[in-house]
């Protein structure tokens, strides 16, 4: 994915819509539903040209491992490829995958021990944007309105959602994004993912494309 420079200085107050272009609507629509996350996204027909790593991943945060096995083995099911088995590690308990369409989903919980039951609902969608200059680029969003939330250095950055958002977004050094998701870290061609919440369109840093967006809506064409 090459660099990009800024078509606009709008306004840009929260992430409000994330649409993921695919080359099959029809089909992207029955693994989204079953996947049980299409509430979040919207779909767009694209035959837009993409190699490699996108750039980007989808996570879920959820309440136990129950719930983590739950996602991924609807994911699994509906078509999509493991990535990473579900496994403990510091950090909580976690797996990926990857959509038939290509985007790869993160589903993971801060808890260790299964203590309760599937639930099926989700505590948490975050967009993790991998970028090569963290600082940078969270530089070139705040100066378009979005508010840090949390911030490490040169190595995460997570902003602050707007009232109407149910998607954060974050950055994290794509190198490391990669290695973290278990796939290789070169890409080309589209991200294939269209941002939505400014007043008027422009790209970032790393390509990645925002269009003026109202709230995010179920999905669609």
């Amino acid at each position: 994915m090459v660099m990009a420079t800024t078509a606009s200085t709008a306004a840009l107050t929260s992430l409000t819509s994330v649409t993921l272009e695919v080359a099959d609507l029809e089909a992207a629509r029955r693994f989204y539903s079953a996947f049980g996350v299409d509430a979040y996204l919207r779909l767009r027909a694209s035959e837009a040209h993409s190699t490699g790593f996108r750039g980007f991943t989808l996570g879920l945060t959820v309440s136990g491992p129950a719930t983590v096995d739950g996602f991924l083995g609807a994911a699994v099911d509906a078509g999509a490829t493991v990535l990473k088995p579900a496994t403990k590690s510091l950090w909580g308990y976690g797996g990926v995958v990857r959509a038939p369409d290509g985007t790869i989903w993160k589903i993971a919980t801060s808890a260790k021990k299964d203590t309760g039951p599937d639930t099926r609902e989700i505590d948490e969608v975050v967009l993790l944007l991998g970028v090569e200059a963290v600082k940078a680029t969270k530089q070139f969003y705040v100066d378009r309105g979005l508010t840090v939330a949390k911030s490490f250095g040169g190595k995460y950055v997570e902003f602050a959602p707007g009232r109407s958002s149910r998607v954060k977004v974050a950055l994290y050094k794509r190198r490391a994004l990669a290695k973290d998701l278990g796939v290789p870290v070169d890409g080309a061609g589209s991200h294939r993912i269209v941002l939505g919440g400014a007043a008027d369109a422009f790209t970032d840093l790393d390509g990645f494309v925002w269009e003026a967006s109202g709230s995010l809506a179920p999905t669609q064409s």
